[in-house]
């Protein structure tokens, strides 16, 4: 697996996942970091750049070119492998397998060999350091990529986590996660997990908004 260390980064940081190939969330979070005098490279992407929505390249390339830190969600594995599906591991049947199944196929069909090779070359997990903290970020897991890890699930999966993550990047105090599409904050034994959420589908909350995450004084904060 691929670590990368970004270093210190003692800044605002902003955090985001799943842009979903939903080009005009990513278009408007870039709009909110440049108002808000926030470069690009300040920001990280959990990853799943291309998924349910209609412009999968559009959105890969933007990624690509803005600067942020990226590391490689399910999705990038599997399209750069050719993989037949996007390896989100759904039940059969299921709406979001049969969903699953059409955007990958529409994607597959979009994608340049740059921007496969990019996603191929995209490291596994990133950390750095903000406000005398080290930080470890993950797409689901380490064990698994596509590991879903939520809010209620039992202190031993992220305990688990943890310690594979650990292995790769040495001691980290917090960890940020994406994959499961829905924001929370864990305190674990371990100290906190922060999942920042993804910016193109709304979090099964009954509203409209995405979501996406700010690391601000060693707090985070969902936007």
């Amino acid at each position: 697996m691929k670590h990368l260390d970004l270093g210190v980064l003692d800044d605002d940081v902003p955090l985001f996942g799943g842009p979903y190939s939903n080009l005009q969330a990513l278009d408007a979070l870039m709009a909110w970091a440049h108002a808000a005098g926030i470069a690009p490279e300040r920001m990280i992407c959990t990853g799943d750049i291309a998924a349910y929505c209609g412009a999968p390249l559009a959105c890969v390339e933007a990624v690509q070119g803005s600067g942020a830190a990226v590391l490689a969600g399910n999705c990038e594995k599997q399209l750069a492998q050719g993989a037949d599906d996007c390896g989100c591991g759904f039940e059969d049947g299921t709406t979001c397998d049969r969903l699953s199944a059409a955007w990958y196929a529409f994607a597959q069909t979009q994608m340049t060999e740059d921007a496969l090779n990019w996603m191929a070359n995209l490291p596994d997990v990133l950390s750095f350091e903000h406000q005398g903290m080290r930080y470890g970020v993950l797409h689901g897991g380490v064990t698994d990529v596509a590991r879903f890890a939520f809010e209620t699930d039992e202190d031993a999966v992220f305990a688990q986590e943890w310690a594979s993550l650990e292995a790769l990047t040495g001691p980290v105090d917090g960890v940020i996660a994406g994959h499961s599409g829905t924001p929370f904050l864990r305190l674990t034994a371990q100290g906190p997990w922060m999942n920042a959420g993804v910016i193109g589908m709304p979090p099964h909350d009954g509203a409209p908004k995405t979501r996406f995450a700010v690391l601000s004084g060693g707090k985070m904060r969902i936007e």
